[in-house]
């Protein structure tokens, strides 16, 4: 057991108030929040918050983590040229250890965060499964396939594969996007949905490109167009969603889907600025993603919450445009939610012990006012002091407990990084 005291507790179990006392964990699950007891059990470790603040860790509701090999190497250009000339021909290049060292390097990243789970959606599924289990952070995987009906057979094999492979590994029903696939490919995985009765999701209404030219192809946005053919019938969610009107947004409600958001990314590739005081109003479900090193260029939930708000204001000329507590429960709650991941969403007995420790004390959070607030307008990642997943902390005042150091992570990836772009 592992005992947290002179705390400041988060729980974010109904909005974000803030108690103090202790949390104990108890193997991979948190057995005790309150005031500190008149009798103490033995504990393996006690550890003294300092006043510090306890809450749920970050989830990164949509990533393509092995992209940290093209971080900074192609930049200043749209997402179509982006992905076309500069991406692409790249990926074709990688290999299975490629992305299993990759992915090592964006986990560090995100423990460094306060990051515990990340929503995948890549090559190589296997490789990202050894990084996230040797690692001890959570992954969920998303199908990333694209082309045509053959491609479903290959969807529903990983979908078996991977659902069950291990208690911090998830899998979710997946195919890149519309403007990547047939009509086949869609409907086909519609019906492994309904056959699984599993959720969907996919890359929706990044740029306003795409989201007319399925308009041209199919008489409907592809949000609309994917209802129609009962893709979301057991929920899901969209990546994104710049572009998104009253129609498609009233879509997602309907079917109780998941709007992941890129602020920084959809900024950097000038796809827009996504609707999101629209959608909190009329009750869409958020959550945060960073989306792929490549395109952000950080992994960085801070920085996502800070944009999520502040572009709201400059988008409607409001400075009240969206709360900020709502970015910060869309970056915890959430992406926990949007992932499937009910076990660590909050901080409660019995819920999973995924958690993070932020210094209060640093200078950039002085003075405390009012402290979600803080955490979304002025919080950095070097305010994280500690990060654990599952009751084990995999990184704590600036050191890794993950099986490797960054250093050899990183020579690793240099010369993996020298061979492909070279």
């Amino acid at each position: 057991m592992i005992r947290f005291y002179n705390a400041r507790i988060l729980t974010m179990a109904d909005g974000c108030e803030i108690t103090e006392g202790e949390l104990w964990t108890d193997g991979d699950v948190i057995s005790y929040i309150g005031e500190t007891p008149a009798e103490l059990p033995a504990f393996e470790r006690e550890i003294n918050a300092g006043g510090n603040l306890l809450m749920p860790s970050f989830k990164n509701a949509h990533t393509h983590s092995a992209m940290t090999f093209l971080r900074s190497f192609a930049e200043d250009v749209p997402l179509q040229k982006w992905l076309f000339e500069k991406v692409f021909p790249y990926e074709d290049r990688l290999t299975a250890e490629d992305v299993y060292a990759f992915d090592r390097l964006a986990i560090l990243e995100y423990l460094a965060s306060g990051t515990t789970a990340f929503f995948d959606m890549y090559f190589y599924p296997d490789s990202t499964v050894q990084a996230a289990i040797e690692s001890g952070i959570r992954a969920v995987l998303c199908g990333s396939i694209n082309g045509t009906v053959k491609d479903v057979e290959r969807l529903n094999d990983q979908f078996q594969k991977f659902r069950h492979i291990h208690p911090r590994i998830g899998y979710r029903l997946g195919f890149h996007a519309e403007y990547t696939s047939d009509e086949g490919l869609h409907r086909g995985v519609a019906e492994l949905a309904h056959a699984e009765k599993e959720p969907v999701y996919t890359h929706i209404s990044e740029t306003e490109r795409e989201h007319l030219e399925c308009i041209e192809r199919h008489g409907a946005s592809p949000a609309q167009y994917f209802e129609s053919i009962g893709l979301w019938e057991y929920g899901g969610g969209g990546f994104h969603g710049v572009w998104f009107d009253g129609n498609d947004r009233a879509v997602f409600r309907r079917n109780d889907l998941w709007m992941v958001s890129c602020p920084a990314s959809n900024a950097k590739l000038a796809s827009g600025i996504a609707p999101l005081k629209e959608a909190y109003e009329e009750g869409v479900q958020l959550a945060l993603g960073t989306d792929g090193p490549a395109s952000n260029n950080a992994l960085d939930p801070f920085r996502e919450m800070y944009l999520g708000a502040v572009l709201q204001k400059l988008r409607h000329n409001d400075a009240a445009a969206i709360p900020a507590n709502v970015m910060l429960q869309a970056a915890t709650v959430g992406g926990a939610r949007a992932m499937g991941l009910h076990d660590c969403d909050i901080l409660a007995p019995g819920k999973q012990a995924d958690l993070i420790l932020i210094d209060l004390h640093a200078p950039n959070l002085q003075p405390i006012y009012h402290i979600p607030e803080s955490l979304v307008l002025n919080g950095c990642t070097g305010n994280i002091r500690m990060t654990m997943c599952a009751g084990t902390i995999l990184y704590e005042n600036g050191e890794y407990f993950i099986g490797a150091s960054p250093e050899e992570i990183i020579a690793d990836t240099e010369k993996r990084i020298s061979r492909l772009t070279g």
